[in-house]
């Protein structure tokens, strides 16, 4: 049957296309066509923009026009998630004005946004002040005609009024009571098969906040514990039922409208901040320890029954979840034991333990977020080898610390003398059939060699500050550059030659105790 379908398709084929449906319903000739332009030109002349990019630029350039008329303008950001869209659905972009309904503009920018945007596709302005305008821009796909644009306006504002109407309905009913109120009906929904509620969800999210905001700078702990407790509770409420994009937002108005304190709201307002790598940030101490615990507890539950990330599998996004953890506590400069945590997270679910590949998820994860931000792969693995601590912030400050010195005059000068010194061990030590030991004998050096010795022996290994270990190391290069410069290592007595390499084992030892130099490439 597949070959009849086929020879059926092949017989509609022709030099014709079909122009705009309205504006120019006959065929348009394609005979004699020359290049992709020629076809573009003569499809342009039925009114269809074949170019999706030619209808997007179409889009913005008319819709900036008509918004100025108005005092109005675009918000770009907002837009660029539902253009192409928007684009895919006319032949013929026309532009045109519509107009919300003053009792409308009570409802929240979001869900305002929400119902015209992304269900209705329209276009959503902002007025000269930077307010959402209670103008808005529906696309038609026939050409400008004063009469019928009336008509299709009028059309598009009543199928707006209906959805409207909807979210002013649900907004009104959802605060006839407390938010609080909602949490009972939070244990009749499944978080997942083996991980209890959403209710318990809340609980447990409600003890980790508590262990986490005394590690948060200036956190309010009663208003961080308060906010996980509520996080949740919109997602029971109408409003979320039917706009679920709008969970956390509709919860942190709701919070208000109960009367919360403003720390608590907001807090409840970004919880599930952020949800990938271009979103912001929770912006208010209470509410980073939110989203850490949401983010905590999601991450601790699913390793806890084994349904981990495989390959490029990942159904409950906990790689973003770690991401996002790892956003927080690096970008917010947070010191916090995080396996300590952790182990409060496998404790609100009953795990006696935290599972053994959580952390190592969670620093690998890491290497990806710095080399993501343009940190070079070898100075990563340098800065994070074998390190199996728990402390994020400072294995990232690690790492950029690291790739700030090797980028400086110190560190490439350094770098040169550790090949040259890692060079000669490796070639002796494989003479000798062992490791030389970083000892050395202070009463055969020359005065070069003491100068090279003198920090070396002084210089105390602080994996806490990066910064002055790294200096120390720095400080070393022009005795190093001096030492190659004026001393023969392979000294024809055999006692000299060894406390050279008992030298250069120190440099070695004291270097790698900084980061694993062996992994920087070049």
């Amino acid at each position: 049957m597949r070959w009849i379908w086929v020879a059926a398709m092949q017989l509609n084929f022709g030099a014709t296309s079909c122009g705009h449906y309205f504006e120019a319903p006959d065929d348009i000739d394609l005979t004699g066509v020359t290049s992709l332009d020629d076809v573009k030109a003569r499809l342009r002349a039925g009114y269809v923009m074949l170019d999706q990019d030619e209808r997007h630029d179409a889009i913005i350039s008319e819709a900036k026009k008509l918004a100025a008329s108005q005092s109005c303008h675009l918000n770009e950001a907002q837009l660029g998630s539902y253009l192409a869209d928007i684009a895919g659905l006319v032949e013929w972009p026309t532009p045109l004005m519509g107009q919300i309904e003053d009792r409308f503009m009570v409802l929240p920018p979001e869900l305002l946004q929400a119902t015209i945007a992304t269900h209705q596709k329209y276009i959503t302005l902002s007025d000269a002040d930077g307010k959402f305008s209670s103008n808005f821009i529906v696309l038609s796909n026939r050409l400008g005609d004063a009469a019928r644009d009336k008509v299709i306006i009028a059309g598009n504002q009543r199928v707006l009024r209906a959805r409207l109407a909807d979210a002013e309905f649900f907004w009104q009913q959802d605060q006839a009571s407390q938010l609080e109120s909602y949490l009972p009906a939070l244990g009749d929904v499944t978080f997942y098969e083996g991980l209890g509620s959403i209710h318990d969800k809340a609980n447990r999210m409600e003890t980790l906040a508590s262990a986490i905001a005394p590690h948060m700078p200036s956190a309010n702990q009663k208003a961080a514990s308060r906010a996980a407790r509520l996080a949740k509770a919109d997602l029971v409420t109408g409003m979320v039922g039917e706009f679920p994009e709008l969970q956390g937002i509709m919860g942190g108005y709701y919070a208000a409208a109960s009367g919360e304190d403003k720390a608590v709201c907001d807090a409840i307002t970004a919880h599930y901040r952020p949800q990938g790598p271009a979103d912001d940030l929770p912006a208010t101490p209470e509410a980073m320890v939110v989203a850490l615990a949401d983010k905590i507890d999601t991450l601790v539950g699913f390793f806890g029954i084994d349904a981990k990330p495989t390959g490029s599998k990942d159904p409950f996004a906990l790689r973003r979840a770690a991401l996002g953890v790892i956003r927080i506590i690096v970008d917010g400069q947070l010191t916090i034991p995080l396996g300590k945590i952790l182990q409060v997270g496998a404790s609100g679910y009953g795990f006696a333990e935290v599972d053994a590949d959580l952390l190592p998820f969670i620093r690998d994860r890491l290497r990806g977020y710095l080399r993501d931000q343009k940190m070079r792969h070898d100075v990563v693995a340098a800065a994070l080898a074998d390190d199996d601590g728990d402390d994020i912030c400072l294995m990232a400050t690690r790492a950029s610390a690291l790739a700030g010195f090797l980028a400086a005059a110190d560190g490439t000068g350094l770098m040169a003398g550790w090949r040259r010194v890692s060079s000669i061990l490796a070639a002796e030590e494989k003479k000798a059939k062992t490791a030389f030991a970083a000892i050395s004998d202070p009463a055969l050096f020359t005065e070069t060699e003491k100068a090279l010795f003198e920090p070396l022996s002084t210089m105390v290994v602080n994996q806490d500050n990066i910064e002055l270990q790294l200096a120390a190391l720095g400080a070393l290069r022009s005795p190093i550059d001096l030492f190659f410069e004026k001393i023969v290592v392979n000294d024809d007595d055999s006692a000299i030659r060894l406390n050279r390499l008992g030298l250069l084992a120190m440099i070695r030892e004291k270097m790698l105790a900084v980061a694993d130099f062996t992994k920087i490439e070049g």
